[in-house]
């Protein structure tokens, strides 16, 4: 709700620009980060085994895809329901949200791993023996899942998401230079199918990618429960983001506490979105108990999954559930940031519980640990290096859009 009205900056004010302290960091992070990519993939390698440095990667690779399909969610969504609010921490989520054309790119070992069977138990020669599943069933599992059918749908996830991504940031910068009304509408008039469209992708990807690690096992709601830990990513990385950049001196007067207030909010919604689609997972399956249903979940409770799995309750949900609560909580920036950040280490743990247990080294001792995180970490400055570059020549706010002075005047009721 608006209670007082307030004039915008002119468009080309340096409160816009990125601050050059970031703008200085950008290629030291991304050589760093690709570095560290290949150093972490290489340790897990040699150190464990091939399986496992793939898994290592593939991790790596999902974290960071699940943040920046987070962004293109928040984008879409933004403009399908014709909110104000949000304006002036948009652009932090497209610049978010347009790191998926690199992340196109570093898929490519993924589907590399695909043909060459070092990643995906169903295509490695001797699986359907070994677990001895009959051949019937695994003809029609093969029907799916293969290089062939695998690499055309991948194609097809990544096509759609690059050009949403793309089409909606080409958009928001066109009208920052020409301030023209029917670009705004025009994104609206999309929204619509382009969420369909997203969410379609997402849910076969999630499937594709993550659960078929267990070819044999499946969920109807992994494809939701991966969704939600995108979009709760995405929240948590636009607070972190904008406070960083609030902090070393951009958009002073633009991001308030009100912001922060409604990201805090959407960040506990999601902790509990996420913690509910978790539950219902694992209680349907529970309560069922099929054995070949059951198989996913009892991997993870044994070992030091079993810790993982409590810690994911405790520390995934518990916390930052009880944390993110209070409006106290939500009207201080630097706390919604650091939940912010805290959120972005748990969705890693999230993801390395999803992927990493169905690899046969488990864990892969200290030296497994370290490449995972390794991975996870050059992976996720390479892209920030990547963002800050492009960051560097677009402004932190979408100028002339029509909501800005909505967005600037907003206060919660």
């Amino acid at each position: 709700m608006s209670h007082h009205v307030v004039t915008p900056k002119p468009a080309d004010d340096p409160a816009f620009q990125l601050p050059a302290k970031l703008a200085g960091a950008a290629l030291p992070l991304s050589i760093a980060g690709l570095v560290a990519v290949v150093a972490g993939t290489f340790l897990a390698t040699s150190g464990v085994d091939s399986r496992f440095g793939m898994s290592a990667y593939l991790t790596a690779f999902m974290y960071c895809l699940t943040v920046s399909l987070g962004c293109l969610f928040f984008v879409l969504i933004q403009h399908l329901v014709r909110a104000g609010w949000s304006v002036v921490v948009r652009r932090v989520a497209e610049l978010g949200m347009i790191m998926l054309i690199p992340l196109a790119v570093l898929f490519l070992p993924v589907l590399i791993a695909a043909w060459s069977g070092s990643l995906y138990s169903w295509s490695m020669a001797g699986y359907q023996a070994e677990h001895g599943i009959p051949t019937a069933i695994w003809t029609e599992k093969l029907r799916w899942l293969n290089p062939g059918w695998f690499t055309i749908r991948s194609l097809v996830y990544l096509a759609v998401w690059v050009g949403l991504a793309a089409w909606y940031y080409s958009k928001s910068q066109r009208q920052d230079e020409t301030g023209e009304v029917t670009l705004t509408e025009s994104m609206q008039t999309f929204a619509g199918p382009a969420v369909i469209l997203f969410a379609a992708c997402t849910s076969f990807a999630a499937f594709d990618w993550v659960m078929s690690l267990a070819p044999m096992w499946f969920s109807t709601m992994f494809g939701v429960y991966l969704f939600t830990g995108s979009i709760l990513a995405a929240h948590a990385a636009v607070a972190l983001f904008t406070f960083v950049l609030q902090k070393t001196g951009a958009m002073r007067d633009e991001v308030t506490v009100e912001h922060y207030h409604d990201l805090g909010k959407l960040m506990f919604g999601f902790v509990c979105f996420w913690g509910y689609i978790a539950f219902s997972q694992y209680m349907l399956i529970w309560y069922g108990n099929i054995p070949e249903e059951t198989h996913w979940f009892f991997v993870r409770s044994l070992g030091a999954w079993t810790t993982l799995s409590i810690v994911l309750m405790v520390f995934h949900w518990g916390l930052p559930f009880a944390g993110t609560m209070s409006i106290h909580v939500r009207r201080r920036p630097w706390l919604v940031a650091f939940w912010g950040a805290y959120i972005l280490v748990l969705h890693f743990v999230d993801l390395y519980w999803m992927i990493m247990p169905e690899t046969p080294s488990g864990t892969g001792g200290v030296v497994g640990v370290a490449a995972s995180l390794l991975c996870v970490l050059g992976m996720a400055a390479l892209l920030i290096g990547l963002m800050l570059k492009l960051a560097a020549g677009v402004r932190m706010v979408p100028v002339r859009d029509p909501r800005l002075v909505e967005s600037l005047s907003f206060e919660n009721v």
